[in-house]
């Protein structure tokens, strides 16, 4: 009997997690969700484009080959483009799914992708096109959460609500070198009238290219206007001169409506950020995972989605991440000596945090006074890049345009 109950439980715990995801997906974000009973309003239609309904037409799909699977997929050459969605009328995606034949890292760096709203003359999204689905540095793997998918590394789905009022457009870019092998469908609500209150969605990609000692990396920089910022996964590579040393103390700071010197949030480390904590392991939840972690090779892919946990803005938003790491003195001092960066921040002994920035007359990290044995955060400069989701009142952001392929692709 106690085995029956068992299950029981175990059927009940699972049903009221989907229930709950259900719920926060639609209450926290741009569009409310309503009970999988609840038949949809007049004025809303289902639709799914893909090449075999390019245009998302009633009565229009699978025409080709007299039905029998004619146009699944397409090759698209090296410098070609392809509009995936080139949709009129008011709408909201649900659902992006598609895969690549060629699935290498540098492929994924150099294929981009970008959405248009409602006849923007720029992108809201323009991203590579891995970094874009979830995990960065051009790497697949398995992993879920409430945001993307790729259920045995060879897939991209995204997840994310995108409303629009009048017109949408998708743009695959292929600027790898290799012929691309595309499948691809998008899943939409086709409206009668826009959502009002809806928020446009955008994504922003960037690297800390030319970073120095001591600057902090901009997710996502300075953007005006209202909205929420949804979340980012980051990727970094480490510089090997850092050898063993641990690369995440840097916090994330989020700077919101007008905040200059100093944010309105911040957060204690960068796996603290992503839920974990004492360094890193590999694990994909629902609003915080690291798919990838490389302690061999050094290479970290994590993310952070602000579902249950709202980032609202007013005026303007900011989010940065300190490019810190911690470790012990003399390793620091042999970095330092085999032409590494690294500056010393704090120093956490067993009594308290020295705060070597308001320290007066604090000892040198070279002067044998220096503590030998306790844990001295320190700033470094390693490879980073980011994908920033965010919601804004408009559909343009004015952030600086994707960097070329060379950029993208540099340290895979």
């Amino acid at each position: 009997m106690s085995m029956y109950c068992n299950n029981f439980s175990n059927l009940g715990k699972a049903l009221f997690k989907v229930a709950l995801l259900w719920w926060l997906l639609g209450h926290s974000g741009s569009v409310q969700a309503q009970p999988l009973y609840e038949l949809q309003a007049a004025g809303t239609e289902s639709r799914w484009i893909s090449f075999e309904n390019i245009r998302g037409e009633k009565g229009g799909a699978a025409k080709e080959n007299k039905g029998a699977k004619g146009h699944s997929s397409e090759w698209i050459k090296p410098g070609a483009s392809k509009v995936l969605m080139d949709y009129s009328g008011a709408g909201i995606i649900h659902r992006i799914w598609m895969t690549v034949i060629d699935r290498s890292p540098a492929a994924l760096r150099s294929i981009r992708i970008e959405m248009y709203w409602d006849n923007a003359s720029t992108p809201a999204v323009s991203a590579p096109l891995g970094d874009f689905f979830g995990i960065s540095l051009g790497l697949k793997t398995a992993f879920q959460s409430a945001a993307f998918s790729d259920p045995e590394g060879r897939s991209f789905n995204c997840y994310i609500p995108m409303p629009f009022k009048k017109h949408a457009k998708i743009v695959f870019i292929n600027e790898s070198k290799v012929n691309q092998l595309l499948f691809y469908d998008v899943n939409f609500s086709a409206l009668k009238q826009p959502v009002l209150q809806a928020g446009y969605f955008h994504a922003y990609w960037s690297t800390n290219k030319g970073a120095t000692l001591g600057d902090d990396f901009a997710i996502l920089p300075q953007i005006q206007g209202k909205g929420r910022f949804l979340g980012t996964n980051i990727g970094i590579i480490t510089d090997k001169v850092y050898g063993s040393t641990w690369f995440g103390e840097g916090e994330v700071k989020i700077y919101l409506d007008g905040d200059q010197q100093y944010p309105t949030l911040a957060g204690t480390g960068t796996e603290d950020y992503i839920g974990s904590a004492w360094n890193l392991g590999p694990f994909a939840n629902l609003y915080q995972g690291a798919p990838i972690v490389d302690k061999v090779k050094g290479r970290f892919s994590f993310y952070r989605y602000h579902i249950p946990d709202p980032v609202f803005f007013n005026s303007s938003c900011k989010v940065t991440i300190q490019q810190m790491g911690g470790g012990g003195r003399d390793s620091i001092r042999a970095i330092i000596k085999a032409g590494g960066r690294a500056r010393p921040v704090t120093v956490m002994t067993s009594e308290r945090l020295i705060k070597i920035f308001e320290e007066q007359q604090y000892p040198d990290l070279f002067d044998e006074r220096f503590p030998k044995d306790e844990w001295t955060n320190f700033y470094r400069v390693d490879h980073y890049s980011a994908t920033a989701y965010f919601y804004l009142d408009r559909p343009e952001s004015k952030l600086p345009p994707l960097p070329p392929v060379a950029e993208r692709i540099q340290g895979l």
